[in-house]
């Protein structure tokens, strides 16, 4: 009886003592670990008897009832929107040493709404009870995603190699239209004969409910380079004509809507329905040079218009304490597309792929590693522009932007395997890390700098690559694997976050594993 006792005058006290004085500025709450901030320290007590019962209350939970929620600091976002986010109502019992705490308070960080997040208790209208207190420091609402911008070395509409051209790509979007969560972006790409435009939007609560929609439209006018060596290709018009690539011109337009909901705090389900129409410009007939073989050249793509028609269904899992520069957590995302009729009787394939991120923070001067895994497979045939594509796994080569491929180039092919002889495959496995060394923090524009350096090994695999390999390969050099790195900084401020890179002219120095025909 006496624990008991002791213990309800503990809760009791607790809960009519503020966690946070209401005028105190919030704090930057950014890769700490505690959600709730502990009570105001008391003097230290004078010494007990190794017998004193006393010493047991450290092990009582501490719960409350809570009966209300009070949001401040949110000048810009609606409190309805960041309710939503929050799991807890009034009447819930809440335990401060519940991880659902930490949980919500990084669901409301991942949403690029607030540069700060900070949860405390203050006591309520009566005895046992407690108001929970959000406190947030918003962020700008206009925010770029993504700015791309560098060299590549592609080929003109006719096949003859460029050995270096610009390319660049811009991602703007509102994140918080008019403070009710909603999101309307836009993104363009452009190189050289080549454009392409997207236009999205979100509505984490559609209609006030617990659904999420989603749209985007997508219009691509694009070139793509095809050919290992030698390459021979001819149209109706003209005789065969030799150049350093086959070109592919396509257009594709088309949009998607997708719906989710949210099966916990860290997870969310989504499904999506795609729907495009393509116009491909496609040579006759091209042939190039195969290992020491001479071999027809598969585009994976219908000459003339054809249709594409998806469902893609995708299960996503998030722990990261932080959008842009975590310190901890997992980031999974698990996704499976089927092409549907009457479409797919032009593309009929099915596409399944796993990503997962892991990061830790280190025990000394909050550095942090992160490891990385990714495996895919697509069966039938899928397009080409669906497929994996080995500059999106080699850091030397530039990623594709908005589904646009500005390079035409092979992989470096450090590890002289046949890698070189692939570009687009339908199996794909990756398995990198990376170790960031914080550099700044901040409260004002710049919110963090890092400078990263990354590694990894990657496969990408065609049919062809695994059943019937090119000639001229013998032992590990049959698998179609590479090694890649990076390195540079990230920099997360007021306006999105950025990566600063150097992969991409590292790429152009010529360290390069060359194919038995020299390809």
């Amino acid at each position: 009886m006496r624990r008991s006792a002791l213990a309800a005058a503990w809760l009791v006290l607790c809960a009519a003592t503020p966690v946070l004085a209401q005028e105190q500025e919030p704090a930057d709450t950014w890769g700490t670990d505690n959600p709730l901030p502990a009570a105001p320290a008391a003097p230290a007590p004078a010494p007990r008897a190794p017998c004193d019962p006393c010493e047991t209350l450290d092990r009582v939970p501490l719960k409350y009832t809570l009966e209300g929620i009070q949001v401040r600091g949110n000048s810009k976002t609606s409190t309805r929107v960041v309710l939503r986010y929050l799991p807890f109502e009034r009447g819930d019992v809440v335990d401060v040493d519940s991880p659902a705490l930490e949980l919500a308070r990084f669901r409301l960080l991942g949403t690029g709404f607030f540069r700060s997040v900070e949860f405390s208790l203050k006591k309520g209208s009566q005895r046992g009870l407690v108001v929970l207190v959000v406190d947030v420091v918003e962020r700008p609402t206009v925010v770029i995603n993504d700015i791309s911008l560098g060299l590549s070395a592609d080929a003109d509409t006719e096949g003859n190699a460029r050995p270096l051209t610009a390319y660049g790509g811009l991602d703007v979007a509102e994140t918080n239209l008019a403070g009710t969560g909603i999101t309307l972006g836009a993104a363009t790409a452009v190189a050289q004969n080549q454009f392409a435009l997207r236009v999205r939007f979100l509505d984490p609560a559609f209609l006030g409910s617990s659904w999420m929609l989603s749209g985007q439209l997508l219009y691509n006018d694009a070139n793509d380079f095809f050919g290992n060596a030698d390459v021979l290709y001819g149209n109706p018009n003209q005789l065969g004509r030799r150049s350093d690539y086959a070109v592919v011109s396509y257009t594709r337009f088309g949009g998607a809507v997708g719906v989710g909901r949210d099966l916990s705090l860290s997870t969310q389900l989504w499904v999506n329905y795609r729907l495009e129409t393509i116009d491909a410009t496609v040579p006759t007939w091209a042939s190039h040079s195969r290992g020491f073989d001479t071999e027809p050249i598969a585009f994976d793509i219908v000459p003339g218009r054809s249709v594409l028609s998806t469902l893609r269904g995708s299960l996503q899992h998030d722990t990261r304490d932080h959008p842009f520069l975590p310190t901890r957590g997992w980031h999974v995302n698990m996704a499976g597309e089927v092409a549907l009729l009457p479409a797919a009787l032009d593309y009929s394939y099915q596409r399944l792929q796993l990503s997962a991120s892991r990061w830790w923070k280190l025990p000394w001067k909050r550095h942090v590693v992160r490891l990385e895994l990714f495996g895919g497979a697509i069966t039938g045939d899928a397009p080409f522009f669906e497929q994996f594509y080995v500059g999106d796994f080699s850091d030397f080569l530039p990623d594709r932007v908005l589904d646009l491929n500005f390079d035409s180039r092979p992989p470096p092919n450090f590890l002289s395997t046949q890698i070189v002889e692939v570009r687009y495959g339908h199996y794909a496995l990756k398995l990198g890390g990376e170790y960031r060394i914080p550099l700044y923090r901040g409260r004002r524009s710049i919110y963090g700098i890092d400078f990263f350096g990354s590694g990894g090994v990657y496969a990408v695999a065609d049919e062809r690559a695994l059943t019937d390999p090119p000639t001229g390969y013998s032992g590990l050099a049959l698998l179609p694997v590479d090694v890649t790195a990076n390195v540079g900084f990230r920099m997360d401020t007021s306006a999105g976050g950025f990566v600063f890179a150097f992969s991409n002219v590292l790429g152009f120095i010529p360290v390069r594993g060359e194919g038995p025909a020299g390809e």
